[in-house]
């Protein structure tokens, strides 16, 4: 069961338990299996996200009011903050299929394209949806580990990305029809922007269609991003997103800006992988509970609470407040786990047309040590002397580079001592906000 911090240097200092985790900090009893061990179930509560995602361990018990009647207390135990790091994944194949492109379009030896309609297996998601899913399952997975979880409860939401492109409710046969019926893009945008260069204002002139957000960068081909540009603005912008492009000239920005619409991105990857989701947590072996997007928002703003992922997974499910039901602590710490990923298949290091530049070790551990170790370095002497905990980054050489609150430091393996080994994901805290919390308890 989470425990009180004074209640784990108690047991620790006892001798009734040792340290099985560092971060996570998690404490195994020593004088007591679990068979024969009696403790309160807690909910695990997730709010999933495109880019975070939030989790939470909390206890729910039924308590008796003055009255009379019965009411249900949750008391906020743990809070988890998972960053994603889908939208880097998607860069890096991005960037992958244009060196192919490149080598290709260069008459360069390398494997022919495949077919875009080629088969896949069912239940295939791009990598950088699949990682959504597998490092939510992963942290979930290890919650239910350290402690007894007896139900999980989800927040799955549908998002209608046909009336989000449009701006406004669709009805009956307007689902049917798409932003553009009727109209052909060139034409719609030449009506929009009046035959004129949206950058400079030029007319008379060929003008090109143009991306505000650049392919490169992510941008998609929905009208709302694309603008009518001449030649000339069309090359001086390139690459560059229009934030910068037309930094000196913010009116016209403005202008421009009003016409482009939320993106899209984040809500298909939600509608994509929230039945995977589901499909993944059930096979912890816990009822797994979905609840409605709207259920959660009506619980946090009943309870007077701002809205974070970690607020919002403390809010996910069934609350009725007119019978007196209320959360009365949140945790004022949360984890931060951030994915960084294991380091890279690749053998050699690309240059910017992604032949190979460098090569890179053949093994990833060097001394001992890996990339994303936490160790503790203890420096006798110099800059940097005294002791420092932090990642490594570790080198063929034998001189590492540590990760600390000052900076970056280079230490030999030799004063290094291992913590805790590497696996994928960063740690970190922050404060929750320091809110009141809404408890109507004492103790």
């Amino acid at each position: 069961m989470p425990c009180h911090p004074a209640r784990a240097r108690e047991l620790l200092s006892r001798g009734r338990a040792v340290v099985a985790r560092q971060v996570p900090f998690v404490i195994r009893l020593k004088d007591r299996t679990l068979a024969a061990s009696e403790v309160d179930g807690v909910h695990l509560r997730i709010d999933p996200g495109s880019k975070g995602t939030g989790l939470a361990l909390m206890d729910q018990k039924p308590e008796t009011g003055g009255q009379g009647g019965t009411f249900t207390v949750r008391r906020g135990l743990i809070s988890v903050e998972l960053r994603h790091r889908g939208e880097q994944i998607r860069l890096c194949m991005r960037q992958r299929a244009g060196y192919r492109h490149r080598r290709r379009s260069a008459d360069r030896r390398y494997r022919a394209p495949r077919p875009d309609n080629r088969s896949r297996p069912a239940g295939w998601l791009p990598p950088s949806l699949r990682h959504r899913v597998d490092t939510t399952y992963a942290v979930a997975a290890r919650l239910c580990r350290y402690a007894p979880v007896t139900e999980i409860h989800v927040e799955s939401t549908a998002f209608d990305v046909h009336s989000m492109s449009a701006g406004r409710p669709l009805t009956d046969v307007e689902y049917q029809q798409g932003t553009l019926a009727g109209l052909e893009v060139r034409a719609y945008l030449h009506s929009r922007w009046k035959n004129a260069c949206a950058y400079c204002g030029a007319t008379g002139v060929p003008l090109n269609v143009e991306h505000l957000s650049p392919r490169s960068r992510g941008g998609s081909d929905r009208i709302s991003n694309l603008v009518l540009a001449c030649v000339p603005c069309n090359r001086a912008k390139g690459a560059l997103p229009v934030q910068i492009f037309l930094a000196d000239r913010p009116d016209r920005l403005a202008r421009i800006l009003r016409q482009a619409r939320t993106p899209l991105n984040d809500a298909a990857a939600m509608n994509a992988t929230r039945w995977r989701l589901m499909e993944s947590l059930r096979t912890l072996g816990r009822p797994v509970h979905t609840w409605s997007g709207a259920r959660t928002q009506w619980n946090r703003e009943t309870a007077g609470l701002h809205k974070t992922h970690t607020v919002d997974a403390l809010c996910v499910g069934g609350m009725e407040p007119e019978r007196g039901d209320v959360i009365v602590r949140l945790p004022d710490r949360v984890l931060v786990v951030k994915a960084t990923g294991r380091g890279s298949y690749a053998r050699t290091t690309p240059d910017r047309f992604g032949f190979p530049r460098l090569r890179r070790a053949r093994v990833k551990r060097h001394f001992g040590y890996s990339t994303g170790d936490l160790v503790r370095a203890v420096v006798p002497a110099g800059k940097w002397a005294g002791a420092w905990t932090g990642r490594v980054s570790v080198r063929a050489t034998g001189r590492h580079s540590l990760t600390t609150p000052e900076g970056r430091i280079d230490v030999s393996y030799r004063s290094l001592r291992l913590v805790q080994r590497g696996d994928g994901y960063g740690y970190d805290f922050r404060l929750e906000g320091g809110w009141p919390s809404p408890s109507r308890k004492t103790g």
